[in-house]
């Protein structure tokens, strides 16, 4: 049994229009909605094996700040370039190369390919908020054998939710 955390990055800003879409820095919700939702990932006992993201500067602050706070060493987590703007195809192909002997991955990254992945996967039709988790139960040994069939969703957490 395999455990999947698709976390979506944090609210980002658009206050300098000559950022790159890839470079675009948290805003000040971002900065609040972060640590809160890494605090409800810390009470819920849940640590990663591993921790995956898009290298876009919103998915790295996103999984650092979280990492930081369940005590995940940051230098470890994993950056992978076909994560940003990535279809559901390429999200799953990551998914499918993980290393069978992680348990529990945290994948922090965009829409729509978050959203694609649980409506395909997962029948779940809402739009996964800023800095949502979605934790997804798959069935299976070895990643590689990621299928709809045997995917469940377990819970979605999103910071509104608490505040």
């Amino acid at each position: 049994m395999k455990s999947l955390y698709l976390i979506r990055h944090v609210k980002s800003s658009w206050k300098n229009l000559t950022l790159s879409d890839f470079d675009r820095p948290l805003n000040k919700r971002g900065k609040i909605d972060a640590p809160l939702m890494a605090e409800l990932l810390k009470q819920k006992n849940i640590k990663p094996d591993l921790i995956i993201a898009s290298p876009s500067y919103r998915t790295r602050k996103t999984a650092q700040i979280i990492a930081s706070k369940i005590g995940y060493d940051k230098n470890e987590i994993i950056y992978f370039e076909s994560l940003y703007h990535a279809t559901l195809t390429t999200l799953i192909d990551a998914i499918k190369y993980l290393d069978d002997r992680y348990e529990n991955v945290f994948l922090v990254g965009h829409n729509p390919s978050i959203n694609y992945f649980a409506n395909e996967y997962l029948d779940f039709d809402k739009n996964i908020a800023t800095t949502g988790i979605v934790k997804v139960s798959i069935n299976c040994l070895m990643w590689q054998d990621i299928k709809k069939e045997n995917c469940t969703l377990i819970w979605y957490e999103y910071p509104k939710k608490y505040k």
